[in-house]
């Protein structure tokens, strides 16, 4: 079998559009609608407006290399359009995800990708195969994983992905397409303490890496040679950063199935490790019409992973990157209000005291599941004051491709979080984007598309 390196160049190099079938087609556009609604979303954080405004000094160049930044009226060289735009997707926990890999794929692809195919007008077909194609690599490195998480994954897994998805696009060829992904991990970084501490810095992993992907295919493009064995020498991924227990079984999945088709969508703004507690909450309220007065004690039973990643308790002055991943949390939060939203993470509810004491009555213990990166099964159940025990357990968590959003919902939550853009946008646009991108796939550039991600519309035609 050829070395894992040559088989992901090989996967890129060779495939065409007319390799995407209907199924993976349809969820690239999903998947980069729902993205898209998302990095807008991210625009309403003050964080955000700060790194726009330090990005803004970092430089500029000719127009032609300029890119959006999403839900703003600024345009920024390529490489810090990334950056900007990869924090909004992910500064909300809000952006989808591969649950097998632990990878949300589309917070490092979609946000190097768009920026340089708008800068390079690419035709709306060679970003959807690329974007499939970033999302394969940067999946199948996620799958091949056998241990916990000490790097950020979805950093450095999405910056391998995201350079060979560049390359793609600018139509390297194969010996490229291996010096971008290599240069990629030469500079690829992040790692779980900024997740653990809950930290600011943590939805900045992912930009890193999307400014990472977009600087390393260009230094592939004038010549800089890096290691060949990126993957599998000693120094390597596979050795460094992540193991390889899987390896063979993911990289036997490249040209069989596309991993677009696999992505799960977050409905509600936090870690994906709570959105099993969540959908059971939701499920077993419907169903038997308790208040959140009448619950003694929540219990949720769940592999080693969602215990690692938001089974930490409510804390006075918590971060708002801490309360996204914190179990009691958003677990109140959903039984006091009914739902869990961007608004539910702004400081006046962080210190909500109805939700701290609701919070000190949810519990995570271990399931039967000893698997380091499973996402589920998860069981929960809630015991009433009175004694009674209401009790689900979730395979498939809502979202999750076996248990999908409908299109109505995909909807909704695209333009609740236009609306919730730090410069709210308006049905009009928002049905425009829509549009465009239902038919990204005819479009002669994704320019057409672009120009209207700006908060202040603009001429589509001035972005051409």
């Amino acid at each position: 079998m050829p070395e894992y390196e040559q088989q992901l160049v090989e996967h890129v190099a060779g495939a065409e559009f007319h390799h995407l079938d209907p199924a993976a087609l349809g969820a690239c556009k999903t998947f980069i609608l729902d993205s898209i609604g998302v990095g807008i979303s991210g625009s309403r954080l003050e964080l955000a407006a700060e790194l726009l405004r330090a990005a803004e000094g970092w430089g500029s160049t000719e127009k032609e290399s300029m890119a959006t930044v999403w839900g703003t009226g600024a345009r920024l060289p390529v490489a810090h359009a990334a950056m900007v735009n990869a924090f909004q997707i992910h500064n909300q926990e809000f952006d989808c995800v591969h649950e097998h890999a632990v990878v949300h794929p589309m917070a490092v692809i979609l946000s190097s990708l768009l920026a340089d195919a708008e800068a390079r007008k690419v035709d709306g077909r060679s970003l959807l195969l690329a974007v499939a194609l970033a999302v394969d690599v940067a999946t199948v490195l996620g799958m091949s994983a056998s241990k916990p998480m000490r790097f950020f994954r979805p950093g450095t897994a999405g910056c391998i992905g995201a350079a060979a998805g560049i390359a793609k696009l600018r139509g390297y060829d194969r010996e490229k397409i291996l010096q971008a992904m290599s240069i990629a991990y030469s500079q690829t970084g992040g790692t779980m303490q900024a997740h653990t501490e809950g930290v600011a810095v943590l939805p900045m992993q992912v930009a890193f890496n999307a400014r990472n992907a977009v600087t390393a295919a260009d230094m592939a493009g004038f010549g800089l040679v890096g290691p060949r064995r990126f993957l599998s020498g000693d120094f390597g991924y596979f050795s460094i950063m992540e193991s390889d227990g899987n390896a063979a079984d993911a990289f036997s999945r490249l040209g069989r199935e596309w991993q677009i088709c696999r992505v799960s969508h977050k409905p509600f703004p936090t870690g994906r490790a709570a959105h099993g507690t969540l959908d059971a909450l939701m499920q077993l309220r419907a169903a038997h019409g308790f208040s959140a007065t009448d619950i003694e004690a929540v219990r949720i039973e769940a592999p080693p992973l969602v215990r690692r990643l938001v089974d930490r308790p409510m804390q006075p002055g918590m971060s708002v990157n801490y309360a996204r991943l914190c179990i009691g949390y958003v677990a109140a939060t959903l039984l006091l209000y009914g739902d869990v939203g961007v608004e539910d993470f702004d400081s006046a509810a962080l210190s909500d005291p109805q939700r701290r004491a609701l919070a000190a009555r949810v519990m995570m213990v271990p399931s039967a599941s000893n698997d380091p990166n499973a996402l589920a099964p998860q069981t929960v159940t809630v015991q009433l004051k009175g004694g009674t025990e209401y009790c689900l357990e979730m395979a498939a968590i809502l979202g999750h491709p076996e248990n999908p959003l409908d299109r109505a919902r995909q909807l909704d939550k695209f333009q609740r979080c236009l609306v919730s853009a730090r410069t709210p946008f308006d049905s009009e646009n928002a049905h425009a984007i829509i549009a465009r991108i239902d038919r990204l796939d005819s479009l002669e550039s994704v320019a057409e598309l672009t120009g209207l991600l700006a908060a202040i519309r603009q001429p589509v035609e001035a972005m051409i």
